[in-house]
């Protein structure tokens, strides 16, 4: 027996991540896919979802997506009707993972900049949270992971804005 088959198992569970075909994000899918759990993936682009998910379908895991940008109010909304419908109103799992950055000195950020990793950062993971409480009520046994950055906490050379929406 390998060592993931050691480990715990999320057989029959439901999750969703946010941002689940780069980075931090693909990786989580992999490890919810690979424990059992039946996952629902987004990405801002359909050539990168596609790849992600044939390369998922590969290896046998139970993972489906949706082309979502979570910075629109509506897609959000629309992403949320998907997984309810995918995981007949039930959700256990939801993986906040999405985060953007545009690193610049303070003063030189436009309030498109401001508006852009605000709602990339935070607002859709607040929103989303709220959208999706419902399913992970009805799920009778849920949990939310919001992720964040050391930016957060400590003051780094990376961006005031990104630092603020990691610490919020």
């Amino acid at each position: 027996m390998n060592s993931r088959g050691r480990r715990w198992s999320l057989e029959g569970m439901t999750a969703l991540v946010t941002g689940g075909t780069k980075g931090i994000g693909y990786a989580i899918v992999e490890e919810l896919a690979g424990l059992g759990a039946i996952v629902h993936t987004c990405a801002r682009t359909e050539v990168d979802l596609n790849d992600c998910l044939s390369q998922w379908e590969k290896k046998g895991f139970q993972v489906t997506g949706s082309v979502c940008d979570v910075v629109s109010k509506t897609q959000r909304e629309e992403l949320i009707n998907k997984v309810s419908s995918l995981f007949d109103g039930k959700l256990n799992i939801l993986i906040n993972n999405v985060g953007a950055n545009r690193p610049k000195a303070t003063l030189e950020y436009t309030a498109e900049d401001y508006s852009f990793l605000m709602s990339t950062n935070l607002e859709s993971a607040y929103h989303l949270c709220q959208l999706s409480h419902p399913l992970l009520k009805a799920s009778g046994s849920a949990n939310i992971v919001l992720l964040s950055s050391i930016a957060g906490v400590v003051s780094l050379n990376i961006g005031t804005i990104y630092s603020a929406t990691k610490g919020a």
